[in-house]
C-alpha cells in the first residue's frame, strides 16, 4: 500500500500507539514514533505489549516492514498491503495464531479493536486466534475493556456501515488479569469474514431511547455466587431505569500455567470477576460499561455491580447516539468511507476527550479529513461532527 520512497510522518511519544498504528496500515502511509518511554530508567522504549501488536500487525499484512531502534524508543513503520488469513501469507488452516506473553499487561481488546478496524479492508476473510499466557479477556484497570463489550457493543455498529455478514467473537477460554496484572492465559477467536469496497456513509443523529439493557456477569476460578450477587447489585439500580433487563451468567474454571517453582506442577491463574452491561435505544444506539475485579482483591461483587450500574448511568448521561468507547471506531470507519459527508451525534463530553481530540489530530496528519461541528437541534449537550470520508477504501479487493 505504501511506498518506500515516501517521507515517514513523525508522531512523538507512545500515546495513542495502537490508534497511530491503525491509521497508518488504514491510510498506507509510513510513520515514525519517537521518544518511546524514553526517561524510564528501568524499561524505556516500547513495552511487551506494544511489541506484540506490531508483531500481530506484521502478520495480517503482507509487505509490511518495521525497524526499531537499539534502545526501543524510536520506531519506523511502513504498512503493506492487509491481506487478513490470506493462503500462503502465515496462515495455518485459513487462523493466524498470535501468541501473547506473560508479561502482557493489557486485555484483549487492546489487540482486538485494531483487528476490527482493518478486517473490512483485508484482501482475505480474517481469521485470527489469540492465545498464550498474556491473554486477558476482562477489563484492565489499564482503561480495555472486556471482549463481552466487543462483542456486544462494538463488533453491531459495523452493521450500520453495510458489514454485518459471517463476524464472530469467541470467547473460548476466559480469564481475568493476574498476579501484578500480568498475563491471564485466555483464549479469543476472532472471525470477520466480510470484506467490502467502501463502507457506506453514515448518518446517525437519533438517540432515542434506552429501551433495554443486556450484560454478561463472568468470573474464573470463584464461586459462581459473585456473578449472583454483582447481577442483584445491579438490577439494583437498573430496574427503575427499565424493566427490561437481563445479565447472563458466566461461570468457568481458572486456566493453568506451569508453575515458575515447579515447572512440573501448574498454578491457577486469571482468577476474578467481573460485570459487563450494554444498554440499547429504540434507534439501535449501543452504551456500554465495564468492570472487573482487580488483581489484588478486596473488592466485593456488590460494589463491582453497583459501580458497572451507575458507569452505564453515566454513559447514557452523556449523550450522543456513540458512547466514548466507541467513537473512536465509528469515526474512524466514516472516514474510511465513500466520498461523502457523514453526520453522527456525540456528546460533548465524549467529543472533549483527549482520545477523540487525539484521534482527529492524528487523521488530520495522516492525510484524512477534518472535522466539522455545529450545535444538536434535539439536545442541548450534543454536537453534530460531520466527517467527509477518503473513498479510498480496500485496496486489496480493488485489485482483486
Amino acid at each position: 500500500m505504501s511506498e518506500t520512497s515516501q517521507k515517514a510522518i513523525r508522531f512523538t511519544t507512545q500515546k495513542a500507539f495502537a490508534s497511530r498504528l491503525t491509521l497508518a496500515t488504514l491510510t498506507g502511509r509510513p510513520i515514525r514514533i519517537s521518544a518511546i518511554r524514553p526517561s524510564s530508567p528501568t524499561n524505556p522504549g516500547l513495552a511487551p505489549h506494544e511489541i506484540s501488536l506490531l508483531r500481530l500487525l506484521e502478520g495480517v499484512t503482507n509487505g509490511s516492514t518495521i525497524e526499531i531502534s537499539y534502545t526501543g524508543t524510536d520506531l519506523v513503520y511502513r504498512p503493506g498491503l492487509i491481506t487478513g488469513s490470506a493462503p500462503g501469507l502465515g496462515a495455518s488452516g485459513g487462523v493466524i495464531r498470535h501468541e501473547i506473553a506473560a508479561a502482557c499487561t493489557r486485555g484483549v481488546t487492546y489487540f482486538l479493536v485494531p483487528l476490527c478496524l482493518l478486517a473490512p479492508f483485508s484482501k482475505a476473510p480474517m481469521n485470527i486466534l489469540l492465545t498464550g499466557p498474556g491473554v486477558i479477556t476482562s477489563a484492565t484497570s489499564a482503561g480495555d475493556i472486556s471482549a463481552d463489550t466487543v462483542r456486544t457493543a462494538i463488533l453491531p455498529l459495523f452493521a450500520k456501515f453495510g458489514i454485518s455478514n459471517n463476524i464472530e467473537l469467541r470467547i473460548l477460554r476466559r480469564s481475568n488479569p493476574g498476579p501484578r496484572g500480568k498475563g491471564g492465559a485466555g483464549e479469543v477467536q476472532l472471525v470477520f469474514g466480510h470484506q467490502v469496497r467502501l463502507p457506506k456513509t453514515l448518518h446517525l443523529l437519533n438517540c432515542g431511547r434506552v429501551k433495554r439493557i443486556r450484560g454478561v456477569a463472568y468470573c474464573t476460578g470463584v464461586p459462581a455466587a459473585n456473578n449472583a450477587r454483582m447481577i442483584e447489585a445491579a438490577r439494583g439500580i437498573l430496574n427503575s431505569m427499565t424493566a427490561d433487563t437481563y445479565v447472563f451468567s458466566d461461570v468457568s474454571s481458572a486456566p493453568y500455567l506451569p508453575s515458575k517453582d515447579k515447572p512440573s506442577a501448574r498454578a491457577k491463574t486469571g482468577i476474578g470477576f467481573g460485570l459487563s452491561l450494554v444498554a440499547e435505544s429504540s434507534t439501535g444506539c449501543l452504551y456500554s460499561a465495564d468492570l472487573a475485579s482487580p488483581p489484588s482483591g478486596g473488592i466485593p461483587p456488590e460494589d463491582i455491580g453497583q459501580q458497572c450500574a451507575h458507569q452505564l448511568l453515566e454513559s447514557v448521561a452523556a449523550g450522543g447516539a456513540v458512547s466514548l468507547v466507541a467513537a473512536p471506531t465509528v469515526l474512524t470507519l466514516m472516514a474510511m468511507s465513500s466520498e461523502d459527508v457523514g453526520r453522527v451525534q456525540i456528546g460533548k463530553d465524549v467529543v472533549n476527550t483527549e482520545q477523540v481530540i487525539g484521534l482527529g489530530r492524528d487523521m488530520k496528519t495522516l492525510g484524512l479529513s477534518g472535522w466539522g461541528f455545529r450545535e444538536a437541534t434535539d439536545a442541548q449537550n450534543d454536537i453534530v461532527v460531520s466527517v467527509v470520508g477518503r473513498g479510498v477504501g480496500n485496496i486489496g479487493r480493488k485489485i482483486t
